[in-house]
């Protein structure tokens, strides 16, 4: 599949407006960073797993038995049965905005103060990964089953307690005066990460034309691009920058964010399952209100009348061969989903940058940071 994210696209007139799929509404400005092929954005993943997976991996050595098998099983060091496994432990991206910030404020010295704070970042993204799955009934993750899945809902759900807590731990030990700050930002996205859970829960038990695109990308924004302008504002922490400064490198992560996620909602949706790792189609099966989703349930279209009529009744897989999954994407993009979505991170981006140029006034110095804002938006897996 090509990515979903072109030059083109980004910069094409007539962008629609939330709710209304198809109609023109203004642009808040252009991404800063230019055109890439992404090789910037993945050398720098590479450094900061290189960087992180050491302290990551003592870490979760020192988690009880138990728990230290599922949580090696989860980031794909261990097969179930406890023998060691050569898996794919995820992209780094929310490590590598901690590092990337910390550098683009206080150079290569803050960088390498920052990799505790990157460890428990990326600890907290997989307690919530460990959690969803339970909740969403994921069976795969990274190409193989889910921890619930071999392990059971409760051992995962203590594995995921268990990283929450270890990510706090490593804040708590950590000498750099910059910890506490960082320690109190964490807690509180993650309490902003459980409201924006709930909410989507919630959400999901309303009819499909009870729900509203403002509600959906506010959950959004606590459930995605809360924990990135987390991992932002902790790398400025550790840079020593200033309120201005944290509180801007923030908003870029949370802009940011919310373009993770609705390309991530364009992919759960459209994506190969070759490079996803999970079924086509899995949200739709599950009657997710993902952002296209609502975008097309609200667009007032006969598509999305269409597209209402098959998420008020529950999916039965044994239609799957009847095509109903085909059938359901295809009204969400006859509704202007697809179109809305591809268009809303562009736009979500543009706001990221103005936020980047707040914090970090020299685009030299901010080179990693545009890196990885265009490499979400360019992903196709």
């Amino acid at each position: 599949m090509a990515e979903f994210m072109t030059e083109t696209e980004q910069r094409a007139p007539g962008v629609p407006r939330p709710g209304t799929p198809g109609e023109p509404r203004e642009r808040t400005g252009e991404a800063a960073a230019g055109p890439s092929d992404g090789h910037e954005a993945t050398a720098l993943l590479e450094r900061t797993r290189a960087l992180v997976d050491p302290e990551l991996r003592a870490a979760l050595e020192s988690l009880p038995g138990s728990m230290r098998r599922i949580a090696l099983y989860h980031f794909g060091w261990q097969q179930a049965d406890g023998t060691p496994a050569a898996g794919n432990a995820g992209k780094a991206m929310r490590p590598a905005l901690v590092l990337a910030a910390a550098a683009a404020l206080g150079g290569p010295a803050a960088r390498a103060a920052a990799v505790r704070a990157a460890v428990a970042v990326e600890l907290v993204h997989n307690f919530t990964l460990l959690h969803d799955d339970v909740m969403d009934r994921d069976a795969s993750r990274r190409h193989r089953p889910t921890a619930w899945a071999v392990f059971g809902d409760a051992d995962a759900i203590l594995a995921g307690d268990a990283l929450q807590a270890l990510a706090l731990r490593l804040l708590a030990e950590d000498p750099h005066p910059a910890a506490v700050p960082a320690m109190a930002r964490l807690a509180g996205c993650v309490v902003e990460l459980c409201a924006g859970q709930h909410t989507d829960t919630a959400l999901e038990r309303r009819a499909p034309d009870a729900v509203t695109l403002d509600e959906v990308l506010v959950m959004a924004e606590a459930k995605t691009g809360a924990l990135l302008g987390c991992a932002c504002a902790l790398g400025a922490l550790y840079a020593g920058a200033g309120e201005d400064e944290v509180g801007a490198l923030d908003g870029f992560g949370r802009q940011a964010g919310l373009a993770f996620q609705l390309i991530d909602d364009v992919i759960g949706i459209w994506g190969d399952p070759e490079r996803t790792g999970k079924p086509a189609g899995a949200d739709l099966a599950a009657r997710k209100k993902s952002l296209p989703v609502v975008a097309a349930l609200t667009s007032g279209t006969p598509a999305g009348a269409e597209l209402a009529a098959l998420y008020a009744k529950p999916y039965v897989e044994a239609e799957a061969e009847a095509g109903e999954i085909a059938r359901t994407a295809l009204a969400v993009e006859r509704a202007g989903g697809r179109d809305w979505a591809q268009a809303e991170a562009a736009d979500r981006m543009a706001r990221a940058m103005q936020e980047l140029a707040r914090a970090v006034p020299v685009p030299e110095a901010a080179g990693g940071l545009l890196a990885l804002a265009e490499f979400v938006t360019r992903r196709n897996s």
